[in-house]
């Protein structure tokens, strides 16, 4: 029997060191540029403030992979919008929050 676990960890998501500064220079040739960067520094900021109290670097990563991932997805987004398909069917979350208050 082997002391060895028969799974390997899944390592934490670390972003490169300059991640964070590559993707603000993507968010601000974007675009939408006027949106995302601000959304982005609102974002980055509390996530940096948290981990000054936390001492953790999880929120940062969080704010950096949500980001690539938005800006990847964008192209697919665009493609689909441009494409003139109905989209109506799609449940409206915001409707449904309302509906709630």
């Amino acid at each position: 029997m082997s002391a060895q676990p028969d799974h390997v960890p899944v390592a934490p998501y670390a972003p490169a060191p300059g991640a964070p500064a590559e993707l603000l220079a993507q968010l601000r040739a974007d675009r939408r540029a006027d949106r995302w960067v601000p959304a982005f520094e609102q974002e980055w900021t509390a996530a940096l403030e948290e981990s000054r109290r936390s001492f953790s670097l999880a929120g940062l990563y969080e704010v950096v992979q949500v980001w690539q991932a938005r800006l990847a997805s964008a192209p697919a987004v665009d493609a689909f919008l441009a494409s003139g398909k109905d989209d109506s069917g799609f449940v409206d979350l915001e409707e449904i929050r309302s509906r709630r208050r």
